[in-house]
């Protein structure tokens, strides 16, 4: 097992939910075969275990297949269409090792950081861990909410431990329209403070 995660509830309990990422393929079929239908000690009913249901791994899919077809196809950029801003950049993880040490936008020493804009507020972290699952490993998720509301002020983080796959997983998850909003998704930039 890689990590897990468990979806707590507007009140801090238990949402019945949780997320496991294996290492291999394989091992998530054993666990699946061995505990889906079980009732563990003290519950009430029988568990149900299973692969993630991911609303966008079509899309995800058919994006992924698109850019491997054409890979001089532009893909829509933020809400304002800053095309060079954004532009994908094909440097490898192997080849930023000269970089140690620099101010790299989005690596964080054990990750790439994304930074996810324009979530709703009813949006909870298994929302972005479905959307970027399908495209690599992902460390971790992280909803901003309100103190005062507990619900989520419209943006996020999540960490991915491969450059490559954030990389694609921004390609093909910025401008992605989630429920009717249209997500902006990019490497995490640091705020330079003006004094």
């Amino acid at each position: 097992m890689v990590c897990c995660f468990w979806c707590a509830g507007p009140t801090g309990g238990s949402r019945g939910v949780g997320f496991i990422r294996f290492d291999k393929r394989i091992e998530a079929e054993e666990a699946i075969k061995g505990l889906n239908g079980q009732k563990p000690s003290g519950a009430a009913e029988p568990i149900t275990v299973k692969f993630a249901n991911n609303p966008s791994q079509k899309t995800s899919q058919a994006l992924l297949s698109q850019l491997y077809q054409s890979p001089n196809r532009r893909y829509p950029g933020p809400l304002h269409h800053q095309a060079q801003r954004f532009r994908f950049s094909p440097i490898t993880i192997d080849s930023m090792t000269s970089l140690v040490g620099m101010n790299i936008p989005g690596h964080t020493g054990t990750g790439w950081c994304i930074f996810v804009y324009n979530l709703s507020p009813d949006s909870d972290e298994s929302v972005l861990w479905q959307l970027f699952g399908p495209f690599g490993a992902v460390n971790n998720v992280k909803v901003i909410r309100d103190f005062n509301t507990n619900k989520c002020k419209g943006f996020g983080f999540v960490t991915m431990t491969n450059y490559d796959e954030a990389a694609m997983a921004i390609a093909s998850l910025n401008g992605y329209r989630l429920g009717d909003r249209v997500l902006q998704v990019s490497f995490k930039t640091n705020k330079t403070h003006k004094s």
